[in-house]
């Protein structure tokens, strides 16, 4: 921090780069990962329980209902026959509901572009709906960099944070699939950005409270188990503000409650319960999932230092958070407060979770918010300007960037249903380790001279449509678009940081 910044920071005073240039970037910094997500999105679903939400978007959007009859009819069907004896997904429309848009697109691209045979009309389809991730990630690691500009950090540390987070987490691996975690990190931060980078002396208004009690409330509507967030949120507006957080913390709670009772009302409409989910009692050769039979010290040992699973390995910038708490703290110790308590309580609550590694998924599925949270200490830290910091940063951006690019590049269902993540009893295999595996399966394929059957090899959208009966041209005018667009962005966002951004003075 500049010796200006520190002679503000001692009056107490903040120096922020101009609102318009902040915004300007973070729209910037969105639009370029988005264009580059796209790029290397997969375009496919292939677990259970993206299937089920792709079927449930298409019910509202085709039947005006959450029902999934397609999971019937496809042997795929993961949930719970409803009081009218219709199959129901075991989650909120919330997910669904989101991704209309995209649905409603995709069915208009299908219908004007050329080249697209009857046979992959549908994959088309589903090609686009996938995308929203690839939205939600740059979305939320953009949100981080919002975050920080508020938090008066420099527009330079803020976009290198917002980088690393973007690059070098789950947040970008995740772009790629069809998971409900990129959208619940968008929610988290939305709810961070509203509740607790406002002026500390002034307070949380009531208009904030509101917003963040939305973004939190529809996270429920997209997986019941993110309850867990909302009563940190809370405790950290009462250590930020105090008394003057009573009044807006109230007004969250009323929020949150309404969206949760919508909740329960649905599920005593839908199951005659309001604590019955929808979740099946069985699944995976008859084990409860949805219970708690995995020992503590099992799941801890698995979130912390599996081969297949580690925080630490799969999002490697969470080593300078960690590090990074105290700076965060000194200037919001609200949003300090969530960043390193969410993790905790969604890391002691799932590793008892009987299905605690998440289905078939690439790392710590279920904790990828709970870390987007964590990083928002990154860049306070790097902030500092410490020489160790930078050495660091740039160590764990390129690890973390590195096991993102070999987690994306084939299939992990294909590497994961060999047997080697699942024992026969469907237990979690402790020694699983993708890294290596999933380089052998790269190799394998950049040496074979055999095309891969549909499905399988290199894991990307154009390779995917293209053994699909999709004509190159089409894919080939599609990928020009979105590097043009990329590169074009990409230009504009570090023009806009470069030496006339007076703000990283």
């Amino acid at each position: 921090m500049g010796s200006t910044q520190r002679k503000f920071s001692e009056l107490g005073l903040q120096r922020t780069a101009p609102r318009d240039c902040a915004v300007s970037v973070f729209v910037l910094l969105f639009l370029s990962l988005n264009s580059l997500f796209l790029l290397t999105s997969s375009g496919r679903v292939r677990t259970i329980d993206e299937v089920t939400v792709d079927y449930q978007t298409e019910s509202l959007a085709l039947r005006g209902s959450t029902a999934v009859p397609q999971a019937i009819s496809s042997s795929l069907f993961y949930g719970k026959m409803d009081r009218a004896g219709q199959p129901q997904a075991p989650y909120g429309a919330g997910q669904a509901t989101v991704v209309l848009p995209w649905y409603v697109l995709g069915r208009a691209i299908r219908a004007v572009l050329p080249g697209i045979p009857a046979q992959a009309r549908d994959i088309v389809l589903d090609a686009v709906v996938i995308a929203s991730s690839a939205t939600f990630s740059a979305l939320a690691a953009a949100l981080t960099f919002l975050i920080f500009a508020r938090l008066d950090i420099s527009t330079k540390e803020s976009l290198i944070s917002a980088v690393i987070i973007g690059l070098a987490t789950p947040v970008f691996a995740y772009s790629s699939w069809f998971f409900s975690e990129p959208l619940v990190a968008v929610l988290f931060l939305a709810a961070a950005l509203c509740l607790f980078t406002g002026p500390l002396e002034k307070g949380i208004s009531a208009k904030q409270a509101v917003l963040g009690g939305l973004a939190l409330g529809v996270a429920l509507w997209v997986r019941p188990t993110h309850l867990l967030a909302i009563p940190v949120f809370l405790l950290a507006m009462l250590i930020r503000s105090r008394e003057k957080a009573v009044r807006p913390a109230m007004v969250l709670v009323c929020v949150v409650g309404l969206l949760a009772g919508a909740y329960l009302l649905r599920n005593y409409a839908l199951f005659g319960n309001p604590l019955d989910f929808g979740y099946p009692d069985v699944a995976e050769g008859g084990k409860r999932l949805n219970s708690f039979q995995t020992p503590f010290f099992t799941g801890l040992f698995g979130f912390l230092v599996s081969p297949g699973k580690s925080v630490f390995l799969f999002a490697p910038p969470i080593l300078l958070a960690i590090a990074g708490i105290k700076h965060l703290a000194k200037r919001d110790r609200g949003l300090a407060f969530v960043a390193a308590a969410v993790p905790l309580v969604y890391l002691f609550f799932f590793a008892r979770y009987t299905q605690w590694e998440g289905g078939y998924c690439v790392g710590p599925r279920y904790l990828v918010p709970a870390l987007a949270l964590l990083c928002l200490a990154v860049g306070p830290l790097l902030e500092t300007q410490a020489p160790w910091v930078r050495r660091s940063a740039l160590f764990v951006f390129l690890l973390g960037f590195f096991v993102q690019a070999v987690s994306m590049a084939t299939s992990f269902l294909e590497d994961q249903a060999s047997g080697a993540y699942y024992d026969s009893q469907w237990n979690y295999r402790m020694g699983y380790a993708p890294l290596a595996s999933q380089i052998r399966l790269l190799l394998h394929y950049a040496s074979s001279s055999a095309p891969a059957p549909l499905g399988r090899g290199f894991d990307r959208w154009f390779v995917f449509l293209a053994k699909a009966g999709v004509a190159r041209g089409t894919i080939l005018g599609i990928l020009l678009l979105e590097a043009v667009a990329l590169s074009f962005l990409t230009a504009r966002l570090l023009a806009k940081v470069g030496p006339k951004d007076h703000a990283t003075d």
